[in-house]
């Protein structure tokens, strides 16, 4: 008889797709347990160790007002024990989510596995009632089948995570992979400090000095002489002088008026 393959090893949840969010009030996500077009179920665990099952509205039943009273109406119908949190209906932005449990730490027994699987059947009964594929029958079937307008938006409605979620999501292998991070960077920026003192310590300042007066209230002013251009002498040289001409002859001057020698010369 020939050897049968080993079956495959399901896992209790599919990892988180990028979309999901990470933490939906006091609860981490870690997987996904089942989908629908209604709405999406998660493993989550909070901060003390508490297991739970997180059932969250898709973006468009989360948009339908309808839906959305569907949703908090089966909630308001599960036993109050097991509604270990939930958000607020009155958030019209948000996709309403609520938390079933209670469900006790994986100790191998048969009653975890069957508190786990109460959590998820109720789930399951949350998103039915929203997507209402459970409600019988009523007459005799005619025309198209009834679908919602929304079910093609199938992404996970919005959240809001406050505070922020990463410090306490790090493992202790992360926490110390961060430490050791902001510890390099500290020592750079340190070593970059000291580099830059040994470097313009003894560099020459900026701006001039300032100018300190004389006790008699004089500032002295130094003058620096320019250097003349190439082949001047330094001293200006006069050039040729212009006589205006009129006409009249002009006798160089002895002391004494000249005389005429025609008496008519002189009109």
């Amino acid at each position: 008889m020939p050897e049968q393959p080993p079956a495959l090893d399901i896992p209790a949840a599919l990892p988180l797709e990028p979309e999901d969010p990470p933490r939906v009030g006091e609860f981490w996500l870690r997987g996904r347990l089942g989908a629908n077009a209604a709405g999406y179920l998660y493993a989550a665990r909070d901060e003390t160790g508490r297991d739970a099952v997180v059932a969250m509205m898709t973006e468009g039943s989360a948009d339908d007002a309808a839906a959305r009273d569907r949703f908090v109406y089966a909630v308001d119908d599960l036993p109050a024990d097991s509604v270990l949190a939930h958000n607020d209906s009155d958030d019209g932005d948000l996709a309403l989510w609520v938390a079933i449990g209670p469900i006790r730490a994986d100790d191998g027994s048969s009653a975890v596995s069957d508190e786990r699987l109460i959590a998820e059947r109720r789930g399951e009964d949350i998103l039915s009632a929203v997507l209402m594929d459970r409600i019988p029958q009523v007459g005799r079937r005619r025309g198209p089948d009834f679908r919602h307008y929304w079910e093609n938006r199938r992404r996970p409605g919005l959240f809001r995570i406050w505070p922020l979620p990463w410090p306490n999501a790090l493992r202790p292998a992360s926490r110390w992979a961060l430490g050791w991070a902001l510890l390099t960077m500290a020592l750079i920026m340190a070593l970059a400090v000291v580099l830059a003192w040994y470097l313009f310590r003894n560099a020459a300042p900026l701006e001039p000095e300032p100018v300190i007066p004389s006790p008699s209230n004089t500032v002295t002013v130094t003058i620096t002489p320019t250097t003349p251009p190439p082949g001047s002498t330094g001293t200006p040289t006069k050039g040729p002088s212009t006589v205006p001409t009129t006409g009249i002859p002009t006798t160089p001057g002895t002391g004494s008026p000249a005389t005429p020698t025609n008496p008519g010369d002189k009109f």
